[in-house]
């Protein structure tokens, strides 16, 4: 007989089964609302953000662009100010029509040189003066003014080059300053113009590792700000100040050269009036040479006179000491003073009285004529001494037409070692030079 097989287990009540039937429909409803509630905080949730980051990043784009912007003005006034010192430098540095002053004054003070050259030639040349002619005059008063407005005009010119080279240190660092500023400036604005053209689909875009940390070394936005103007402010006070003092070592060539000019006019115009002076001395001293020579002559032909004068009463002397001898033999009685014998010896005294009246003026005919060649003698060294002289200051004058004269066109009108000259000379200048 068949036998029914019961597989032991646990058996549940049928309430139990509706129980748990309930609770599974509960359970389903309940995770059914809140799942919705979750969906709709989810829905809500991603409007909120999508237009939150949508906002953001449209924020952060445009304060991108402003920055972009800020930075680019700054940019371009960097560039405007490194312009107007690079212009400031070339102006201060190079000389030219546009006013470059540094090499403007180097070039002047180079120029004093020749000058300088000059004045102490003309001393030199005027050492070589001989006997009263080597006098203190005006001239050489002026020549030494002349040397001493020449040194003041190269130690004022000589500042002034010094005082450009420091100012030129300065715009340079400021310059370099300027520079590094603006090289900043082209770095950031690549990196921002960067940033702003990145996009959702940008194929660069990653998760960084703590972005929001906030580097080593950065600055505020006032420090920043600070920063710049700090620059700007620097470069236009140097290049005012480089205005200031080019316009100065405008000035300072100006007057120097303007109190050389007029120091070069009264020292030729002193050469010209002393000139003057010796040429009249030189044309007294020839007058009276000419004079003495003259007198000389008439002197010499006067002694000449006197000489043969004096043998004629020499003869005459003898003549009657012959007769008075001779009459001394007259014989006894005849041996008598007669009127002849009165005669002859008056006449012997009156032969002797003009005898010693003809030596002694001889001798004093030969004096003056020992005199006059002496004093001869002086005017015509004295001549020679103002020929040489007015040929030395000729020579001077000739020197000092390099100081008007350009170098290239400089021709020397009195050979200094021939002492010749290239041009046709007075017949005073012509007899100067004989006695040279």
């Amino acid at each position: 007989m068949a036998t029914l097989s019961v597989k032991p287990s646990q058996r549940f009540r049928l309430p139990d089964w509706h129980t748990n039937s309930y609770l599974l429909s509960t359970n389903a409803e309940l995770q059914r609302d809140a799942s919705h509630q979750i969906r709709q905080e989810a829905r809500v949730l991603r409007n909120e953000t999508n237009n939150q980051t949508i906002w953001d990043e449209h924020d952060n784009r445009t304060r991108l662009a402003e920055r972009i912007d800020t930075v680019n003005r700054w940019k371009e006034m960097l560039d405007k100010y490194l312009t107007d010192l690079d212009a400031e430098i070339d102006a201060l540095t190079q000389a030219g029509s546009q006013g470059r002053m540094k090499e403007s004054a180097e070039q002047n003070l180079q120029a004093k040189n020749l000058p300088l050259d000059v004045a102490i030639e003309c001393l030199t040349l005027r050492d070589s003066r001989r006997d009263i002619d080597v006098v203190k005059d005006p001239v050489e008063d002026e020549l030494h003014k002349e040397v001493e407005v020449i040194d003041a005009t190269k130690k004022a010119l000589q500042q002034k080059i010094s005082q450009a080279f420091e100012k030129l240190c300065l715009l340079q660092e400021v310059r370099q300053q300027l520079n590094s500023d603006h090289r900043g400036k082209m770095e950031t604005l690549d990196i921002d113009r960067g940033c702003l053209s990145l996009n959702l689909k940008s194929p660069n875009i990653s998760l960084k590792v703590n972005p929001t940390r906030v580097p080593n070394g950065s600055s505020t936005l006032k420090q920043w700000d600070d920063f710049t103007q700090f620059n700007k402010d620097r470069a236009e006070a140097e290049m005012k100040e480089a205005m200031e003092l080019r316009e100065a070592i405008a000035l300072t060539i100006a007057e120097t050269n303007n109190e050389l000019e007029a120091q070069r006019v009264a020292t030729e115009f002193a050469f010209r009036k002393r000139l003057r002076e010796m040429e009249k001395a030189y044309s007294e001293l020839k007058w009276q040479e000419k004079n003495t020579l003259e007198e000389i002559a008439e002197l010499q032909e006067d002694i000449r006179h006197l000489e043969e004068d004096l043998r004629r009463k020499l003869l005459n002397l003898k003549l009657c000491h012959t007769r008075l001898e001779s009459r001394t033999y007259r014989p006894n009685v005849e041996l008598c003073r007669d009127q002849a014998q009165y005669g002859l010896t008056d006449e012997v005294h009156q032969l002797e009285a003009t005898i010693a009246a003809l030596k002694q003026k001889l001798a004093q005919a030969q004096d003056a004529l020992d005199a006059l060649y002496k004093h001869l003698a002086r005017l015509q060294a004295d001549i020679t001494c103002k020929a040489n002289s007015m040929l030395l200051d000729t020579k001077c004058m000739d020197t000092r037409r390099k100081l008007t004269v350009p170098a290239e066109k400089f021709v020397p009108e009195v050979d200094t070692f021939t002492r010749t000259t290239n041009r046709t000379l007075s017949p005073l200048k012509s007899c100067q030079l004989e006695l040279a």
